[in-house]
């Protein structure tokens, strides 16, 4: 060990009547870490929404979404094949059918958007309850049914008052013209699957059923509302849009989820970084608590820094010994807080549930947030850059305590000693 990290750690251990020094310096050290803790925790929590978010937007809405403005895809199934082929980075296309509409049982009404989808749609990797048990997929695209089966959420069939097997009205905006006047369309559904797994914000609101029923009942046969193409990856969503964008041109639009979207995380963006800088200002605070201690130690140190530089010592050994006393303290706050904030954000969900049961009060409501737990997602690089941040604030904390210390001189220190 050289001389200057021997004194900068002696400096650190103050004498008995220089007691108030190492109070200084522990609450020094307490700031750095109570501020890189609380900074990690809270980016953590906001990237455990921002996720949380982004996976209940891609519950239910493509990667990308192909449509024909002003009327339905006629050839889609070419037009999936010829998607298909263009790219590697098209993971599947899946024609759909939507339209508004309403569901009527038991003189009760729910607005849902009915949705005709082919089988192996996404939907039907979700836990659902069925009938008899079997599998939603055969019982909603078997050929030998009385009625044709359609599935709808949890609070949906809780609205209407229905459960698997029962059967409900599905009323289009369309209307059948009939000797005694218009009357809107109908047809009975039977309910083969409710869905109770929130993985979307829209889900709730649509009832799905057969394509081929879709087409048949909404009037649009050999036609679809569009094409749903999926990336290997959401994150490869805005490429893949450019590409099919270059092969289709008017009057189809290719839009990716963010356009949809995107406006949700942009906030939730925002409120990170600006979180990020006001949580900051707290390890900024701590950095000054660090530059008042090293200039009360200076100021303390004086005749010792004297002796010092009579014993052969340099301006630059001289300032090397604060600036190192400044990096401990940076550095001990900032290991400490990593840690701290780690660790609390790793085990937010039982935190919170912890302090629910002992204060009695709902802090986070499941199903206001459509979230089975506290969200909280610790990235690697979000801790590396709070960490960092730390300890260049530290470091610049030092710069003029240990520049102060450097300049003074030696003569004038030790005249009345």
């Amino acid at each position: 060990m050289n001389f200057e990290w021997f004194v900068s750690l002696r400096y650190l251990r103050a004498k008995r009547k220089q007691t108030f020094i190492s109070v200084i310096s522990f609450i020094s050290i307490a700031g750095v870490t109570l501020g890189v803790g609380a900074l990690i925790l809270v980016l953590a929590i906001m990237t455990g929404f921002h996720d949380g978010v982004r996976s209940q937007i891609l519950g239910n809405v493509p990667h990308v979404l192909i449509q024909k403005q002003g009327s339905g895809i006629d050839h889609y199934e070419e037009l999936a094949a010829s998607i298909r082929a263009s790219s590697p980075l098209v993971a599947t296309v899946t024609p759909f059918v939507a339209q508004q509409s309403m569901l009527l049982s038991n003189r009760n009404v729910s607005p849902v958007n009915v949705k005709g989808i082919e089988a192996g749609h996404k939907l039907f990797d979700l836990e659902m309850a069925t009938v008899d048990g079997r599998s939603v997929q055969d019982l909603l695209y078997a050929p030998d049914r009385r009625l044709p089966g359609v599935v709808i959420s949890g609070e949906t069939a809780a609205s209407l008052g229905v459960s698997v097997g029962d059967s409900v009205n599905i009323i289009p905006p369309m209307f059948t013209m009939t000797p005694f006047g218009m009357i809107p369309k109908m047809k009975p559904f039977q309910v083969v699957g409710i869905f109770h797994q929130r993985s979307g914000f829209f889900e709730t609101y649509y009832a799905y059923i057969a394509l081929e029923q879709a087409q048949i009942f909404l009037g649009l046969t050999g036609q679809v509302s569009g094409l749903e193409v999926e990336a290997s990856n959401f994150d490869l969503a805005a490429p893949l849009a450019v590409h099919i964008r270059s092969q289709l041109s008017y009057p189809y639009t290719v839009r990716t989820w963010e356009d949809m979207f995107g406006s949700f995380l942009s906030a939730l963006r925002l409120e990170k970084l600006g979180l990020f800088i006001v949580l900051g200002i707290i390890v900024l605070v701590a950095a000054f608590n660090i530059a008042t201690t090293l200039i009360m130690v200076v100021m303390e140190k004086n005749r010792d820094i004297a002796i010092l530089r009579s014993m052969g010592a340099n301006a630059r050994s001289i300032m090397k010994i604060f600036v190192l006393e400044g990096l401990i303290i940076g550095s001990v706050g900032t290991g400490l807080g990593t840690t701290l904030g780690v660790l609390l954000a790793k085990n937010a969900d039982s935190i919170i549930k912890g302090l629910e049961h002992l204060l009695g009060v709902k802090i986070f409501d499941q199903a206001v947030y459509g979230m089975a737990q506290f969200p909280s997602q610790v990235n690697a690089s979000d801790v590396i850059a709070v960490a960092t941040m730390a300890l260049v604030i530290s470091l610049l904390a030092t710069v003029y305590p240990a520049w102060h210390a450097s300049r003074m001189d030696p003569a004038e220190s030790l005249r009345y000693e």
